[in-house]
């Protein structure tokens, strides 16, 4: 993801690129979610940090920088923004140099998928689970609370999934199992291999 950067010291609202996901993500929960949730998150970080020593900052680098309310809003605006941008309704599938990465760290495509999903499903509370790359370029999934980001690891976030309720609650009420697999049907994998520096 190219990091965002602030415009005369305001973060914008990043656009979506369609209105729903097939039938995994409807209309009315991207509504919600993005326009909603993120908007709060984007207006929030955009009054608290004035007068904090981080203007001009990318999003990543605010990121790693703060702390407290500015944190939360922050490390929302950056996950969320990574978690819209990876999916889409004519998705591209993994390169073979990608799959041979997978099957290299977790066994196979298969493992990793139920190991990402098992962590996803086990994470209590609100959070997200993640594919990221560290700093040898091996592959880890990691649970992460709240707003927190890998990047604050130094990790290279790849791929997120949100685990809030307000990601899938419309959608799939209380059962989260079922949409973390349903996720799968939309991630493009170029988009997520783009990440990988």
């Amino acid at each position: 993801m190219k990091d965002l950067m602030p415009v005369n010291g305001l973060f914008s609202l990043p656009a979506l690129g369609y209105d729903k996901l097939g039938d995994v993500i409807s209309l009315e929960t991207l509504s919600f979610h993005h326009g909603k949730h993120l908007k709060a998150y984007v207006d929030n970080l955009n009054k608290l940090l004035p007068g904090r020593g981080l203007e001009g900052l990318s999003l990543t680098e605010v990121v790693k920088k703060a702390d407290g309310g500015l944190f939360n809003n922050a490390g929302q605006m950056l996950n969320h923004a990574m978690y819209f941008e990876q999916f889409s309704n004519s998705p591209k599938p993994m390169s073979a140099k990608f799959v041979a990465l997978l099957e290299r760290d977790f066994g196979s495509v298969e493992a990793f998928k139920k190991e990402f999903e098992q962590k996803g499903t086990a994470l209590f509370g609100s959070g997200w689970v993640w594919l990221s790359a560290d700093k040898d370029g091996k592959l880890v999934i990691t649970q992460q609370k709240n707003a927190e980001n890998p990047v604050t690891m130094n990790l290279t976030p790849l791929l997120t999934f949100d685990v809030w309720e307000h990601a899938y609650y419309l959608d799939y009420q209380n059962r989260r199992a079922d949409y973390l697999a349903a996720l799968w049907q939309v991630v493009d994998w170029a988009i997520v291999e783009s990440r990988l520096c």
